[in-house]
């Protein structure tokens, strides 16, 4: 049981969007009980429950992260890639990347899970689609071990890439597999990993890399696994120009026209990016109820462009927030993440594009209805207990109390939590990691990285 006392402000983000000071809330097993003022405990109560002083504190829903690459926290800020568009960028990085073994993707993951974690995410997913042939031990249960150990609600990608540079794609042939190997490990993976209960701590997504890697064959077969497992399923989609082209010489159609063509539309399909899309091709997403991870630092940092989402916003188009990998990012700062959104609409379409509210609503609501779960994202009785809390009596926001639900948004240099809470579980206290120590993790993570570079 967890008490928090006297809130600076509570933001709920119910249905009435009510903002509340003052009050308690009560946590008991893995939800959210009751939000009132002056909440009393038993005695015995008293004695088990953790009682946190909230009265300098923003208490948010827990953000939700729809779009990463874990694996690339070991690649992060590599001089030849730093300048480089999209496609070059890959033709660098998957050399280096095919090294990858089960220590690699334990330690990424635990590295990135801290990160989102300490910056207010209490829920990811992640797009693993490397999957070397000498890998020594099976990649999701290796990351769901991280996971758990940092305390993250996950919800992974079982990710593939079938079309090496021998059949004309751009990775080593040495990361990539056939379509049997991957269809066969999808149906494993959703059958042994992934949990449909409504505060499920695993679930699974489908994730094909992206049309330029995977072949027709498993882009087809994975849509429909999609719908028959009852999992969503996600790709990258319209990120750069050069992939349009490609589609375009390769497919004879626009990236969206091929997707449409595969079974690749509908409320369980949600893409990452999304920046080249056409005024026709919004209308296809939004009849359709097809999703869009929006990944502005990334896009920022690759020159990719701007993904037009506040047009996409007012079409009724499902839009979430994600990261993207930590080599082009080049972190996991969720709240950041959400910063640059707001800040990147406003450079494209004016300074009310996009307002503070809206973009944590994308932030933690969007991403949650992206990723499938739909009780967590309120803090409200009967929902999950997955919060985000922000000193806001530290004096990086001395000057913005006038406002503090956009205060962490518009004013702050620092982006981590005093306290987050996943499932009724507190794994940042203080500030700090309580499931894992930070210091083995950045130390694991730099030796692992430094043996990725070495020839």
């Amino acid at each position: 049981m967890i008490l928090l006392k006297n809130c600076y402000m509570i933001a709920t983000f119910n249905d009435k969007n009510e903002e509340l000071k003052g009050m308690d809330i009560l946590i008991r097993d893995n939800r959210i009980e009751k939000i009132r003022e002056n909440i009393s405990l038993t005695p015995e109560e008293e004695n088990t429950a953790e009682i946190i002083d909230a009265s300098r504190m923003l208490v948010i829903p827990g953000m939700v992260n729809t779009h990463h690459h874990f694996y690339q926290t070991l690649t992060r800020n590599l001089p030849g890639a730093q300048n480089a568009k999209l496609f070059d960028w890959l033709v660098y990085l998957y050399p280096i990347w095919g090294k990858l073994n089960r220590e690699a993707v334990y330690w990424s993951t635990a590295l990135a899970t801290a990160e989102l974690l300490k910056t207010g995410c209490t829920c990811s997913t992640d797009h693993m689609y490397l999957y070397p042939k000498d890998f020594d031990g099976d990649v999701m249960a290796t990351q769901f071990e991280a996971a758990d150990k940092t305390g993250i609600r996950f919800a992974p990608t079982r990710g593939s890439m079938t079309r090496g540079k021998s059949q004309g794609g751009l990775p080593p042939d040495h990361v990539v597999q056939t379509p049997k190997q991957v269809i066969d490990d999808m149906y494993r993976v959703v059958n042994e990993f992934n949990d449909a209960a409504p505060l499920s701590m695993r679930r699974v997504i489908l994730a094909p890399c992206s049309p330029f890697s995977v072949e027709e064959h498993v882009m087809v077969k994975t849509a429909e696994m999609g719908r028959e497992l009852d999992v969503p399923i996600h790709t990258h989609l319209c990120e750069t120009v050069d992939e349009e082209d490609y589609c375009l010489s390769t497919y004879g159609k626009r990236p969206l026209a091929a997707m449409q063509e595969w079974g690749w539309t509908g409320p369980n399909v949600f893409y990452a990016h999304g920046i080249w899309f056409n005024d026709d091709e919004l209308h296809v997403l939004a009849e359709t109820g097809t999703g869009v991870a929006h990944c502005p630092s990334s896009n920022m940092r690759l020159g990719s462009g701007i993904a037009r989402i506040r047009e996409m916003m007012d079409l009724g188009i499902r839009v979430g927030i994600g990261v993207d990998g930590s080599a082009s990012n080049d972190a996991s700062d969720m709240l950041g993440e959400a910063r640059n959104a707001m800040l990147l609409q406003r450079v494209k379409y004016g300074a009310d594009a996009l307002t503070a509210r809206e973009t944590l609503k994308l932030a933690i609501q969007g991403g949650a209805e992206l990723l499938g779960f739909d009780r967590i994202g309120r803090i409200e009785p009967g929902y999950g207990a997955d919060l985000a809390l922000f000193d806001m009596k530290q004096f990086q926001y001395a000057g913005s109390l006038s406002d503090p639900v956009a205060a962490v948004l518009f004013t702050g240099f620092s982006h981590e939590t005093a306290y987050t809470i996943v499932n009724g579980k507190v794994v940042v206290r203080n500030g700090n990691l309580t499931g894992m120590n930070e210091n083995e993790i950045a130390g694991n993570v730099n030796r692992i990285a430094g043996k990725l570079l070495t020839p």
